[in-house]
């Protein structure tokens, strides 16, 4: 698996992209938005200094032949044309999933293994609208990838084996450590341990418990964890949890969603990537 396309160009879409490529494989990123694919320069210049802090064998000279590697394109039947793996990182919302995976099943070669990075649907609810199914799984990654090296490997009862080795031999390939899940698990290991945690966290928020900074350290010094749930949602970026907590059965959650778009992403405090969400962050320190 050479080839990557990487359907979706925000934080983890880029992330994905950017990683594959500091590992030799060659990556072209598609995206409907022509404007968001003019920002991945920029995104590059930003993601290079952390490579260089967290990672031991990173240079400059690395770095700049992995940005080499990465093409863009609106083109969906073009980003696919030689693609060996399909890595979708779009929008936590079901309906978007399926619609994309229908396009990209009609125009993907036949030999293309598609994977989407989805944080809490089943494979399983997805795979049929791809038309190969079999072909079909989930590759799940954590935010700042490089460093959060896990990539949790999920099939569904249809997805055949020798794609979930690939998929796991791919992960590995790009400097993840593979964990391979024995069942579909809404949230697979990492979101079924982050999510109820996170829940608690926006709870105490919405009921003004206690101010984010003070459930923050509350949560650092007892635990010796070195982030608390709000620095948790900055690096992950406000998107993905607006979309959860917005379609939640929970009335608390999603009176946190309705903060997390007035307060945040109707601000353009989308988290630490850009700079500020429920803290502020000088980008040279990063």
């Amino acid at each position: 698996m050479q080839n990557l396309t990487v359907i979706g160009a925000g934080v983890l879409g880029s992330q994905i992209a950017f990683q594959a490529a500091y590992q030799g494989k060659d990556v072209l990123v598609c995206d409907v938005s022509n404007e968001i694919l003019a920002k991945l320069p920029a995104r590059w210049d930003y993601l290079k200094p952390l490579y260089l802090r967290d990672l031991s064998g990173a240079t400059i000279e690395k770095l700049d032949a992995a940005a080499g590697r990465i093409l863009t394109s609106s083109d969906l039947a073009h980003a696919l044309k030689d693609a060996d793996i399909v890595i979708e990182a779009v929008p936590e919302v079901l309906g978007i999933k399926r619609d994309v995976w229908a396009k990209v099943g009609a125009a993907a070669p036949e030999h293309t293994v598609f994977a989407t990075n989805s944080s809490t649907l089943l494979p399983s609810d997805i795979a049929d609208a791809t038309g190969r199914p079999e072909m079909f799984l989930a590759l799940h990654f954590s935010n700042e990838i490089w460093r959060q090296n896990i990539g949790e490997v999920m099939g569904h009862a249809g997805t055949a084996p020798q794609h979930v080795d690939a998929v796991a031999k791919f992960a590995d390939e790009i400097g993840m450590i593979p964990v391979v899940l024995k069942k579909e698990q809404p949230g697979y290991i990492v979101n079924s341990l982050l999510i109820p945690f996170m829940t608690a966290a926006a709870k105490l928020y919405v009921r003004d418990v206690a101010a984010p900074a003070d459930i923050d350290s509350t949560w650092r010094t007892a635990t010796g964890s070195p982030f608390g749930p709000f620095e948790i949602h900055d690096i992950i970026g406000m998107e993905t949890p607006y979309n959860l907590n917005s379609r939640s059965e929970d009335a608390e959650l999603r009176e946190f969603a309705e903060i997390l778009k007035r307060d945040f992403i109707d601000k353009g405090r989308l988290g630490r990537a850009a700079g500020k969400g429920f803290y502020d962050y000088d980008q040279s320190a990063i």
